[in-house]
């Protein structure tokens, strides 16, 4: 599964310009990969980390703006369609599992 979070926040005073930040950096460190400017997604196990993840995020919002979550299955996912531009390959996206032996 596959948790998206959209935002809109205002930037125009520097107490917004820091919660701004802030919510940045705590989505970050959470996991979660820059899509475009204010989408990022995470890859979460299950409905439960997928519930926790959204908890979590709603925990750290901001006083103002918009935060949207939406959570879709991998195979929606994969199914995205870029239209123009091209998918960033420097960043490890996958739910595939890595060995070592």
């Amino acid at each position: 599964m596959r948790l998206v979070i959209f935002f809109d926040l205002p930037i125009e005073t520097a107490a917004q310009q820091r919660e701004y930040r802030a919510f940045r950096k705590f989505l970050l460190r959470s996991g979660f990969v820059m899509m475009q400017e204010s989408v990022y997604s995470k890859i979460v196990l299950n409905a439960t980390a997928a519930a926790a993840a959204q908890e979590n995020v709603r925990k750290h919002k901001t006083n103002g703006g918009l935060i949207q979550m939406l959570l879709v299955t991998e195979r929606q996912f994969e199914r995205m369609e870029i239209v123009v531009g091209e998918a960033q390959t420097t960043v490890i996206d996958s739910d595939e599992k890595l060995v070592i032996l």
